[in-house]
């Protein structure tokens, strides 16, 4: 699979799920470690469990077998890593404090370009 065809099948698998707010970030050029990351939201510890669990399956039956699963044990934060693509799912409170969508926006965007200038 291209690093294309698995965001969208994880995206497919999250929505399956019934993960909310699924966001998309093409990290390309700003890491070396994956593709893509996808954010998702669970309304628990259960519900974030459930959707990770759901997110393996799904792959697993798209000939797609994830590298790993952490965070599980807490189900505050659980990602899924599908080595182009690394997949994160969190509880609303842990979404918000940590912020990824921001680490990974233009704020580091605007470092990664300040290191290469010099």
């Amino acid at each position: 699979m291209t690093p294309e065809q698995v965001r969208d099948t994880a995206i497919a698998g999250l929505e399956e799920a019934k993960a909310q707010d699924i966001k998309v970030m093409d990290v390309r050029g700003l890491t070396d470690i994956t593709d893509f990351m996808i954010l998702a939201t669970g309304t628990s510890s259960r519900h974030v469990n459930a959707i990770a669990d759901k997110l393996v399956d799904y792959m697993k039956d798209h000939a797609h077998r994830p590298l790993g699963v952490e965070g599980q044990e807490e189900a505050e934060w659980v990602l899924v890593d599908l080595n182009d693509v690394i997949t994160h799912i969190m509880q609303a409170d842990a979404r918000v404090f940590y912020d990824l969508e921001k680490l990974w926006g233009e704020e580091l965007r605007q470092i990664v370009e300040k290191s290469r200038k010099g």
